[in-house]
């Protein structure tokens, strides 16, 4: 949420917490894999990104994937594509579903011929058709794993090149998720909404294990044995493929660097492969004195791995994350990490990837921002909601320190048909061979959400993932009350009273109390909009209801053997079934924190550590001093006191946590009775306006180590931008982009909360807004006083304006606000048609139009800026005739 009414001390906040990131982490930069690896130079393997400049198309086409059809007439986009931006409210059908055509021209760089090439998609939603050159050489079901296409010998060297990919996210019972929309918890969206990647490498090479499709196969598999602080056992198994005519004699070297970059582990095999075959390779080394991966310290090793020949030259090899840990599930003695109990439940949320205006189309900054928010609030586990999630999130939650509960795809269907049944089972094996390696994979969820499903389907599942991981971390969860559950080692479910002694449990949804599930009323549905009552009746709810319910209290009084829960939702994200979005999360569409972020927040650890997030101490005033604010203040602190001052040398009310308190670690605090609007007008009448505020101390060991401060806000008279990225570069690339949040404020900066101004937006420079039309992006409607937009990037570093002003302008309306931000070059290599790209004709109106104002424009703005420096003096005079004749103010 903005914090705080006062901007200045909102920005003081942020700015606090930026520094500390910084310390902790020097600015770090996020890096995410391609094609599931990271490139390394002088290998003989490159990665190239298609994202830029594909012509598109909605609606029905005959032969659109004919390399001479005339495309001239289609807008150009860039992938991540969702097809279409639509508003925050965008649930009950409102998106698109039926059939789209992409096309991309590109010529090849003369230096990948004679490479191995494959086109590498991350997904693309609903059923697909890849067409190179008119000729059809993919066909897939589903919208959540890789499409890979081997286009080798399809290219032509001397001309253009076109790819058409076909898709249809039509509703379709003969492939998973199976469910229409209109009865579906979510929403499909469509397009290729993830990246797209051009992989070359030699003719022996390292094999892709989704291309491959070999049972705990194709790529580089790596499971840990005998882990402890003292060594753990490591094997890897590569997989190798010689598609020449001559045998090949060489080795594999495997390098193990640590975080400061100094190589901890060297070990070889010898490669005898012949022509026209592939084999595994395993290796066996053991590695002293390792740093283990947990979320308290999700320590990575960068694995470096290369092939090379006779003559001791690299012809292949790539880099990989690695983190060493071990997890296992042990009835009654709960959860433990590497050898040891963990000895406190493990916290998470449930996460869908959508976000508001682009849908699913989001870029991987933004999957990792999502994680580093959730990491923020101290949460440890994701589970994701239903269905195999974008490769960079995984990333990010290697790297953060996030459990992940991997999923299915799939809620609440079943097909009888034999197809469907085969199409679940080949998600189930793909999902694995994506994410077998990453440290963060905590359970696979092979079962469909929610689904009556054959007893027999539920088993095969289990042993799927079981022959997948061979070795590996296989532990599976199903739902308690579905068919086959007595097969899985971890049952889904609320804390039992009675649990069998051989069995965990996780609660993997938690937090909704609707009324009914038609009407969907619910107390943790609160749309940030709708102010601080109705966010701290979600808050409440979430943490320590006054009435019984599943709540972050109760699933901290269980014992070891439920292993926690994970919060039904993180964010507000859009549906199928029912007109309203899920309200539920502690964050908005855009990200926004409610007061639930700061109640999570509270339960993190009040001691600061070194990952990549912030943490250490909090405190968090729900309260903004409004005329219909509480008279209860309401605190949210990890700290061990709290003392709250009202007014300048006015009273100080002291909160101190108990010490044998069972349950949540930092219940809410309520200091009752404390805030009164008539004590606001009294001093207001005084002139004593600074006096005014609300501080909040919170202590460690006696110490004060935190404040949040909060005023009133005064009469609305300027608008401020601030960006939201998290510390996290945009670069251009043509599909990065970035949240800029607008807000209506008093002079002094506080945040006028109860103002619903509609905002103009103007973005000057390297930048483009995305939805810019009304009703979606702009202009936009001040919602608790603020309004956000999202701001992509170009495929050129430079400069971006973007300015705020009045939909509505007028002389005593709060004056224009801009901010400044800069695009930085991207490391990646960009295939485009320049033609094409400069041909663009879906650029948003209002992006890459120059960065200089004209000078008449320069001119207005500044004599409004008089205009209402004028106006406020000439208020003074009625203002003060308003105060001669009326209510007179006893000044004891």
């Amino acid at each position: 949420m903005m914090r705080k009414n006062m901007i200045t001390g909102y920005l003081l906040f942020i700015l606090l917490a930026i520094f500390a990131t910084f310390l902790a982490t020097a600015q770090h930069q996020p890096e995410f894999s391609k094609a599931g690896f990271f490139p390394v130079e002088n290998t003989g393997r490159a990665v190239s990104s298609m994202n830029v400049a594909w012509r598109f198309h909605k609606g029905v086409l005959q032969d659109a994937e004919a390399v001479n059809f005339n495309d001239s007439n289609w807008p150009v986009v860039n992938l991540p594509d969702g097809i279409e931006y639509l508003p925050e409210e965008a649930s009950g059908g409102a998106n698109y579903q039926g059939e789209v055509w992409y096309r991309k021209h590109f010529t090849p760089n003369q230096d990948l011929k004679g490479k191995k090439l494959f086109l590498h998609f991350e997904a693309i939603m609903g059923k697909s058709k890849v067409y190179v050159n008119g000729k059809l050489l993919k066909e897939h079901f589903g919208g959540y794993l890789p499409v890979i296409v081997d286009v080798t010998d399809h290219l032509n060297w001397s001309s253009s090149n076109v790819i058409a990919v076909w898709a249809d996210n039509s509703n379709d019972p003969s492939y998973p998720p199976g469910k229409d929309q209109e009865v579906l918890d979510f929403s499909y969206f469509g397009g290729i909404y993830r990246d797209c990647w051009l992989v070359s490498h030699n003719s022996v090479f390292i094999t892709n294990p989704n291309y491959e499709d070999e049972i705990a196969s194709g790529g580089l598999f790596i499971t840990f044995n005998e882990i402890s602080q003292k060594s753990a056992t490591i094997q890897a198994k590569l997989h190798l493929r010689n598609e020449t005519h001559k045998n090949f004699n060489g080795k594999i070297r495997y390098e193990w660097f640590n975080k400061a970059g100094q190589r901890v582990l060297k070990s070889e095999v010898s490669v005898e492969l012949k022509k026209q075959t592939a084999q595994i390779f395993s290796k066996i080394d053991k590695l002293k004195k390792p740093e283990l991966w947990s979320p308290e310290s999700p320590y990575l090793y960068q694995l470096h791995i290369s092939v090379l020949n006779a003559k001791g030259q690299v012809v292949d090899g790539y880099r990989k994350r690695v983190g060493i840990r071990s997890v296992e599930f042990k009835a009654e003695k709960g959860f433990w990490l590497n050898g040891k109990p963990y000895g406190k439940p493990l916290m998470g949320a449930n996460r869908h990837q959508d976000f508001a205006v682009v849908g699913n189309a989001v870029p991987n900054s933004i999957h990792w921002r999502d994680a580093k928010k959730l990491r923020d609030v101290g949460l440890k586990l994701i589970r994701n909601a239903h269905y195999p999630q974008d490769p960079a999130f995984m990333d990010a939650c290697d790297e953060l320190g996030l459990f992940v509960i991997v999923n299915t795809p799939g809620w609440q269907f079943w097909n009888n048909e034999p197809s469907f049944e085969q199409l679940v089972y080949s998600d189930i094996r793909n999902m694995v061979r994506r994410d077998r390696n990453r440290p963060s994979i905590w359970l696979w969820e092979p079962i469909l959400n929610e689904t009556w499903y054959p007893d027999a389907f539920a088993l095969n599942t289990k042993h799927i993932v079981e022959a997948e991981m061979n070795g590996g971390l296989s532990y599976t969860a199903s739902d308690l009350q579905a068919k086959g559950s007595q097969h899985f080692p971890v049952q889904f479910t609320y804390p039992l009273d009675s649990m069998e002694l051989n069995k965990n449990y996780y609660t993997r949804e938690w937090g909704d109390n609707v009324d009914d599930w038609n009407s969907h009323n619910s107390p943790s549905r609160v749309h940030r909009g709708w102010g601080e009552q109705s966010m701290l009746v979600q808050a409440m709810h979430y943490s320590k209801p006054s009435y019984s319910y599943i709540c972050y209290n109760s699933l901290y009084q269980t014992s070891p053997q439920h292993m926690g829960g994970a919060l039904w939702h993180s964010f507000d994200h859009q549906r199928g079934y029912h007109p309203d979005p899920f309200y539920g999360g502690i964050m908005d569409a855009y990200r926004q924190p409610k007061y639930s972020y700061f109640m999570f927040k509270a339960q993190r650890d009040s001691q600061e550590s070194n990952i990549i997030a912030e943490t250490g101490p909090m405190v968090y005033i729900a309260n903004e001093m409004t005329p219909f604010s509480s008279n209860d203040v309401t605190v949210f602190s990890n700290c061990d006191e709290v003392k709250l001052t009202v007014f300048k040398d006015g009273e100080t009310h002291t909160y101190k946590k108990g010490k044998s308190e069972n349950g949540m670690p930092a219940p809410p605090i309520v200091f009752k009775d404390v805030y009164h609007f008539m004590d606001i007008k009294a001093m207001h009448r005084k002139k004593k306006q600074n006096e005014v505020f609300l501080l909040a101390e919170g202590f460690v060991n006696g110490k004060v180590v935190v404040t949040d401060t909060v005023r009133p806000a005064l009469r609305p008279e300027q608008i401020v931008l601030w960006v939201d990225d998290e510390g996290v570069d945009l670069k251009a690339n043509g599909s990065d982009f970035v949240t800029v949040i607008a807000a209506v404020a008093d002079k002094q900066g506080n945040i006028k909360h109860l103002n619903n101004s509609m905002i103009s937006f103007e973005v000057l420079g390297e930048g483009q807004l995305l939805g810019n039309e009304p009703f979606i992006a702009n202009p936009r409607q001040v919602s608790w006083g603020t309004t956000p937009v999202l701001i992509k990037s170009t495929t050129k570093p430079g400069v971006i304006k973007v300015k705020a002003s009045m939909f509505f302008e007028g002389a005593l309306r709060p004056i224009t606000g801009e901010i400044t931000l800069n695009s930085v070059p991207t490391n990646e290599d960009l295939i485009f048609d320049e033609k094409e790209l400069n041909a663009q004709i879906k650029i948003e109106a209002g992006g890459a139009t120059g960065i200089n104002d004209t000078a008449n424009k320069a001119l207005k703005e500044e004599l409004k800026k008089v205009k209402k420096e004028l106006n406020d003096l000439r208020l003074k005079t009625v203002e003060k005739q308003q105060a001669d004749f009326g209510e007179k103010i006893d000044d004891n």
